[in-house]
């Protein structure tokens, strides 16, 4: 059973939902984070730092954080249906006016402004034990930096604030991306990570781990960072806490098993309160890499199979990413088999209806696309499609967020948590630490040990790598092989000056609109129209 740290709060600008697993905890109605009354007492200030956890509810596991991070890269591209197609095409609808870079530009700052309240706030506060008040601030710090990492690399020089704002302000300044780092993340990462405890007696809170996880991204990311730096921090990751890689790669996503080994850090989620649409958010992911069954001949849509609203479809480079014969992590991660839930004639309620045997060649060696000729398709009762007929309908369906708990067949909210850290992220961040170092026989050691994990029985050695195989490319693919669909690859490929290049190289439908700007996000224009004297735009977007 979780133990929570969320509880419903209202506050400025919006709902944030804090979450129990068990009991639905009183909703304290924050009007506005300057009411200054409430926000200096202790109990204040702890419903304070729960609001500033629950506002990444509104990106992290929602299409908006989805879209932004797993679209238009050389993994993932358009399905059928959605209205921001636009995160893929690169088309002149990515702009400055596109409602997602909008409302991304509008969560981070609320957060922000967040964190500054109770940071500001927390040192009048008296009735509170001082060790505690230093750690929920830690907490808060880590956050904002999260919000501030999130602006910077995802729009380049951005506003920076360390104080809260009361009111309306129509001043901004665009402050550069070094200084923010500098000025900001930094700073309230090195502070978090040397003042937050090992491990916390509420699941959910930040922890010393997770700050130093961050930072080793940090440092990985920065203008001013350094690589060895994020190799040592990983390394204290890896070595210094409790965590452990799970003994099969699937076992992550059985939703039975949130609260497992190798989680360093996750948004969490209550059934309870997204079943009964208290949380308006929750784990969506389980809607947005299906593909079309529920209109296929014998199905039906059902909450075992999932709501498939066609959104984002693997592209043909990222399904030829996994050598099948020995690595497992296509085979457990994408779904292969349909059972008749609505029968046609000639079956039965739990006959196969639909297959997808998936790309190249299985396990045991068989090139399924060349097994499934039209004769062999047309000999059995059920549908087969092989690759040749894939589009924006019809693909493998990512698995991993799957969520047949669900109180009905169009319920939306998942109780799913959401990871941001998970251990063999640590180690293929060390990885690529440890290549830019020069030093890439550290590198393959530790993208052996996810590699291991990966594979089949028995085909351990054969997944194994040298230092000679070991370049920014491979890692790329490795990461994608394993946390595909976790929300990272945009900003992996953009770390590593990749973005353009895998782009044109992998997305068919981005390819002939990607431009070397697209490598920053437009300024929205909410942002420039409501700043006095306007707000530069990003060099490429017009104003």
């Amino acid at each position: 059973m979780k133990k929570q740290i969320l509880k419903n709060i209202l506050v400025v600008l919006g709902i944030s939902l804090f979450l129990s697993c068990e009991n639905f905890l009183d909703e304290n109605n924050i009007a506005d984070v300057s009411a200054g009354s409430y926000y200096t007492t202790s109990q204040g200030l702890e419903d304070a730092v729960k609001a500033t956890y629950g506002i990444m509810k509104e990106f992290y596991g929602t299409e908006l954080g989805f879209s932004m991070n797993v679209f238009g890269t050389d993994t993932y591209t358009n399905g059928a249906d959605g209205s921001h197609k636009y995160l893929n095409w690169y088309n002149n609808q990515h702009n400055s006016s596109a409602a997602y870079f909008r409302d991304t530009w509008r969560i981070m700052y609320r957060g922000i402004n967040q964190a500054n309240a109770v940071i500001n706030r927390a040192e009048s506060i008296e009735d509170m034990d001082a060790a505690v008040k230093n750690s929920r601030i830690a907490e808060v710090r880590f956050l904002r930096a999260l919000y501030y990492f999130n602006l910077v690399r995802y729009y380049g020089d951005v506003h920076l604030s360390l104080e809260e704002t009361q009111g309306v302000e129509t001043e901004a300044n665009r402050t550069s991306v070094q200084e923010v780092y500098g000025q900001a993340i930094i700073p309230d990462l090195e502070f978090a990570a040397s003042t937050l405890p090992a491990t916390q007696s509420e699941y959910g809170r930040v922890t010393k781990a997770a700050a130093e996880f961050l930072l080793a991204k940090v440092h990985l990311t920065a203008p001013q960072g350094s690589a060895a730096q994020a190799a040592n921090l990983m390394s204290n990751v890896i070595n210094n806490y409790n965590f452990s890689l799970l003994e099969d790669w699937s076992d992550l996503w059985d939703i039975n098993n949130e609260e497992n080994s190798e989680v360093v850090w996750t948004i969490i989620n209550s059934k309870q309160q997204v079943d009964e649409g208290l949380d308006d958010y929750g784990h969506r992911g389980h809607l947005y890499f299906l593909f079309e069954y529920d209109k296929r001949p014998g199905m039906t849509r059902d909450t075992e199979n999932g709501r498939p609203w066609k959104r984002f479809r693997p592209t043909n480079h990222l399904l030829s990413l996994w050598d099948r014969t020995k690595d497992a992590r296509y085979d457990k991660g994408y779904k292969h088999v349909w059972y008749a839930n609505n029968p046609i004639p000639g079956q039965k309620v739990g006959d196969t209806a639909l297959y997808i045997p998936g790309p190249g060649v299985d396990r045991n060696g068989v090139d399924q696309d060349g097994k499934w000729t039209q004769a062999a398709k047309d000999g059995v009762l059920f549908q087969v499609y092989t690759t040749d007929q894939y589009n924006q309908v019809i693909f493998p369906s990512l698995n991993k967020w799957i969520d047949n708990t669900r109180p009905n067949r169009q319920h939306t909210q998942g109780q799913r948590d959401f990871i941001l850290m998970r251990l063999a992220d640590a180690y293929l961040i060390r990885a690529e630490a440890n290549l830019k170092l020069g030093n890439a026989a550290l590198a393959a050691e530790d993208l052996n040990v996810i590699r291991k994990r990966a594979a089949w029985e028995g085909q351990q050695a054969a997944m194994e790598i040298t230092a000679n195989d070991v370049t920014i490319d491979f890692i790329l693919d490795e990461r994608a092989r394993e946390l595909v669909g976790e929300g990272h690859r945009w900003f992996d490929l953009v770390r590593n000056n990749k973005l353009i290049e895998r782009v044109k190289a992998h997305n068919i439908d981005a390819k002939d609109n990607i431009q070397s700007y697209h490598i920053l996000r437009p300024i929205p224009l909410d942002q420039i129209d409501r700043t006095e004297g306007g707000y530069a735009q990003n060099p490429g977007y017009t104003q």
